[in-house]
Formats: structure tokens, sequence, C-alpha cells
């Protein structure tokens, strides 16, 4: 049973059920929340990856959601670029602000960085809102084009837009899939354990960390500019500090430093907020306590729950079968009996 809902599968089950949804639901509304969650998923990706992986909290992953989204914005309705070339114009300024910013973030360590990138964030969102010549300030920017068709396919109508973000998330998925089963997986994953043991054995765990901090922002910057382009306008909101407790929301209750927790808690909070509308005004009174507990109990999330719990139930279930094979043998058992009371 604990191999059918490993993350991989589960992982595979929801791609199938995001491929399947337009066909079983002709509701545009539907259509156009899951396409919203596709695009929050993308950003918890890159939260996930630092945070999760690396052990560092970025609180300013709004102010890089923002800048891919307003570079998408200024370069097509300013200055006037197609939308392609506007498009990955905007991931490299993402990317290369992210690498400027953590050439100096990254030489401070646990809460310094937490709020460090937090005040990093609200000046993003100072720029945003107060260039007035530059990024329209509290008016916004109006009409970002929708994204150019690429020959033969057209992103015009909301299914077309909704499959064409589902690619890029797709996309972000399979990245993340393969970072994590790869070397550089397990040295994220002992920079986090221990950076400084990481150190003695030879990583070098700066040029480890500014890696993954440039992808983080990456994947910020890309989920901004697919936001930019689906909504057509974009105000100093989206970099504010609230979209970045909504994306880390998001990531600890579907599990930080899992693969598929990012997909499990962004579908979870994104379609139970639009069940509670009545209650917006409510919903961190709401979310609060429940965040606050699922971090006490659950500090991996749901899947890292469900994970957890399965291993150890295959290992005890290990122990049992092993410890029978010791009993018919004749052999000693009482130290494996110990085991599986410990499990």
């Amino acid at each position: 049973m604990g191999k059918v809902f490993n993350q991989r599968n589960v992982i595979i089950v929801l791609i199938l059920f995001a491929v399947g949804f337009p066909l079983v639901s002709n509701n545009n509304y539907f259509i156009h929340i899951m396409t919203l969650s596709f695009i929050w998923m993308i950003g918890v990706y890159g939260l996930n990856l630092l945070a999760g992986y690396t052990g560092y909290l970025s609180l300013a992953h709004a102010g890089f959601f923002g800048i891919g989204a307003y570079s998408l914005g200024i370069l097509t309705v300013k200055a006037g670029m197609n939308f392609w070339g506007a498009f990955f114009l905007s991931l490299v300024i993402t990317s290369v602000l992210g690498f400027l910013v953590g050439l100096i973030a990254l030489r401070t360590k646990e809460h310094f960085f937490a709020i460090y990138t937090l005040c990093l964030g609200y000046i993003i969102y100072l720029v945003i809102d107060k260039w007035d010549s530059l990024t329209e300030g509290v008016r916004g920017l109006i009409g970002i084009p929708a994204p150019a068709g690429i020959g033969p396919i057209t992103f015009e109508t909301e299914i077309s837009h909704y499959y064409l973000v589902l690619f890029f998330l797709l996309l972000v998925v399979l990245v993340m899939y393969r970072i994590i089963h790869s070397l550089s997986g397990r040295t994220y994953i002992a920079i986090r354990n221990s950076e400084d043991l990481a150190q003695t054995i030879g990583i070098s765990t700066m040029k480890n960390k500014l890696t993954v901090f440039v992808l983080s922002t990456l994947f910020a910057g890309l989920s901004g500019a697919l936001y930019a382009s689906f909504v057509r306008f974009i105000g100093p909101d989206i970099g504010s500090i609230t979209i970045t407790f909504d994306l880390l929301t998001y990531l600890l209750v579907g599990g930080i430093g899992t693969l598929s927790g990012p997909l499990v808690g962004t579908l979870l909070i994104v379609w139970l907020s639009q069940q509670l509308q009545d209650f917006q005004q409510y919903r961190m009174l709401i979310f609060g306590p429940v965040l606050t507990l699922l971090v006490i109990f659950y500090p991996r999330g749901i899947v890292g729950a469900v994970s957890s719990g399965m291993a150890k139930r295959r290992a005890k279930k290990e122990l049992l079968q092993l410890t029978s094979t010791t009993r018919a043998s004749g052999k000693p058992f009482i130290e494996r009996e110990k085991q599986v009371e410990e499990v």
C-alpha cells in the first residue's frame, strides 16, 4: 500500500487530473481558479527549493514575484517588445537581481537571513509602489498582452492559457525532480542538515546556496510573469509580504522539503479559500490557528506526515517479518522484539 501512495505516484495522479480537468469541467470560473493555482505552485516550488532543501527561509519571495510580473508588463506595455522576448527577458532580469541579492543576503544565516530578506522584500514593494514613472504606482499596469501564438497554437481562450501554465508547471516539477534526485540535491540537503559539516567535507556552501537562491528567484519570476500575462493587470500589492505568507502557507500545509507538497498544499488552500469567500476578512483568524497546530504536530505538512507514517509502518512490518524468521530458525530474538516495540 505504501508503494501505491508514494510521492511520485501522487504527482502522476495530480498531473493526470490536471490534464483532464478541462475535459470534464466546462465551467470557466473553475478553470480560472485552477490556472491561478498552477501559477502559485510554481512560486511555491521556488520557496520549497530554498527553504525545504537548503534551510534558508526567504521572505522576499513576493518581491521577486513582483519583479517578474512588472518586468514583463513594462517591457510589453511601455517598451513595446513582443511577448515571448519580454517573457524570457523578465526571467533573466529576475535571475540577475537574485544573483546580486544572494551575494549579500547569503552571508547571513538563520533568522538573520529571514529578517534581511523581509526588509528587502518590503524595499522592492516600496519601489514598485512609489516609482510612478516606471511602474505607474498605485494605478498599476493595464493592458498587458496575452501570450503570443506559437505557429498554429494560440492562447486566446481560457483553456489554452490553462494548458500553457500547466506546461510550465510540469517543466518546473521535472526540474525539481531532477535536482532532488541528483548529487546537487544531496548537497543541498547536506547544507540544510549541517552547513559546518558540509564545509568540512569539501562542499562549497556559498556556491551551492547562491545557485539555489538564483533558481528560487527564477521560479518566482516565472510565476510572476505568468500571473501578469494571465490577469493582464498588475498593481503593487502583488509584491507585498502578504503574498509571501500565502506561498509559505501553501508550502507548510502541503509539506516543506517534499516534492509533492507544493501541489497538495496549494490546491487544498486555494480551493478551500474559494469555499470560504464570505469569510475572507476572517481568513487569517481561520487559517492562523490551523497552521500553528499543523506546524506543531505535523512540521512536514500533510505529505510529510503521510510519508513518515507509511515509512514507520513499513519498518515495523519488516521487523515483524524478521522476528518471525528468527523465531522459526531458533535464534535469539529478544533484541528484535525490542526494536519492534520501539518502532
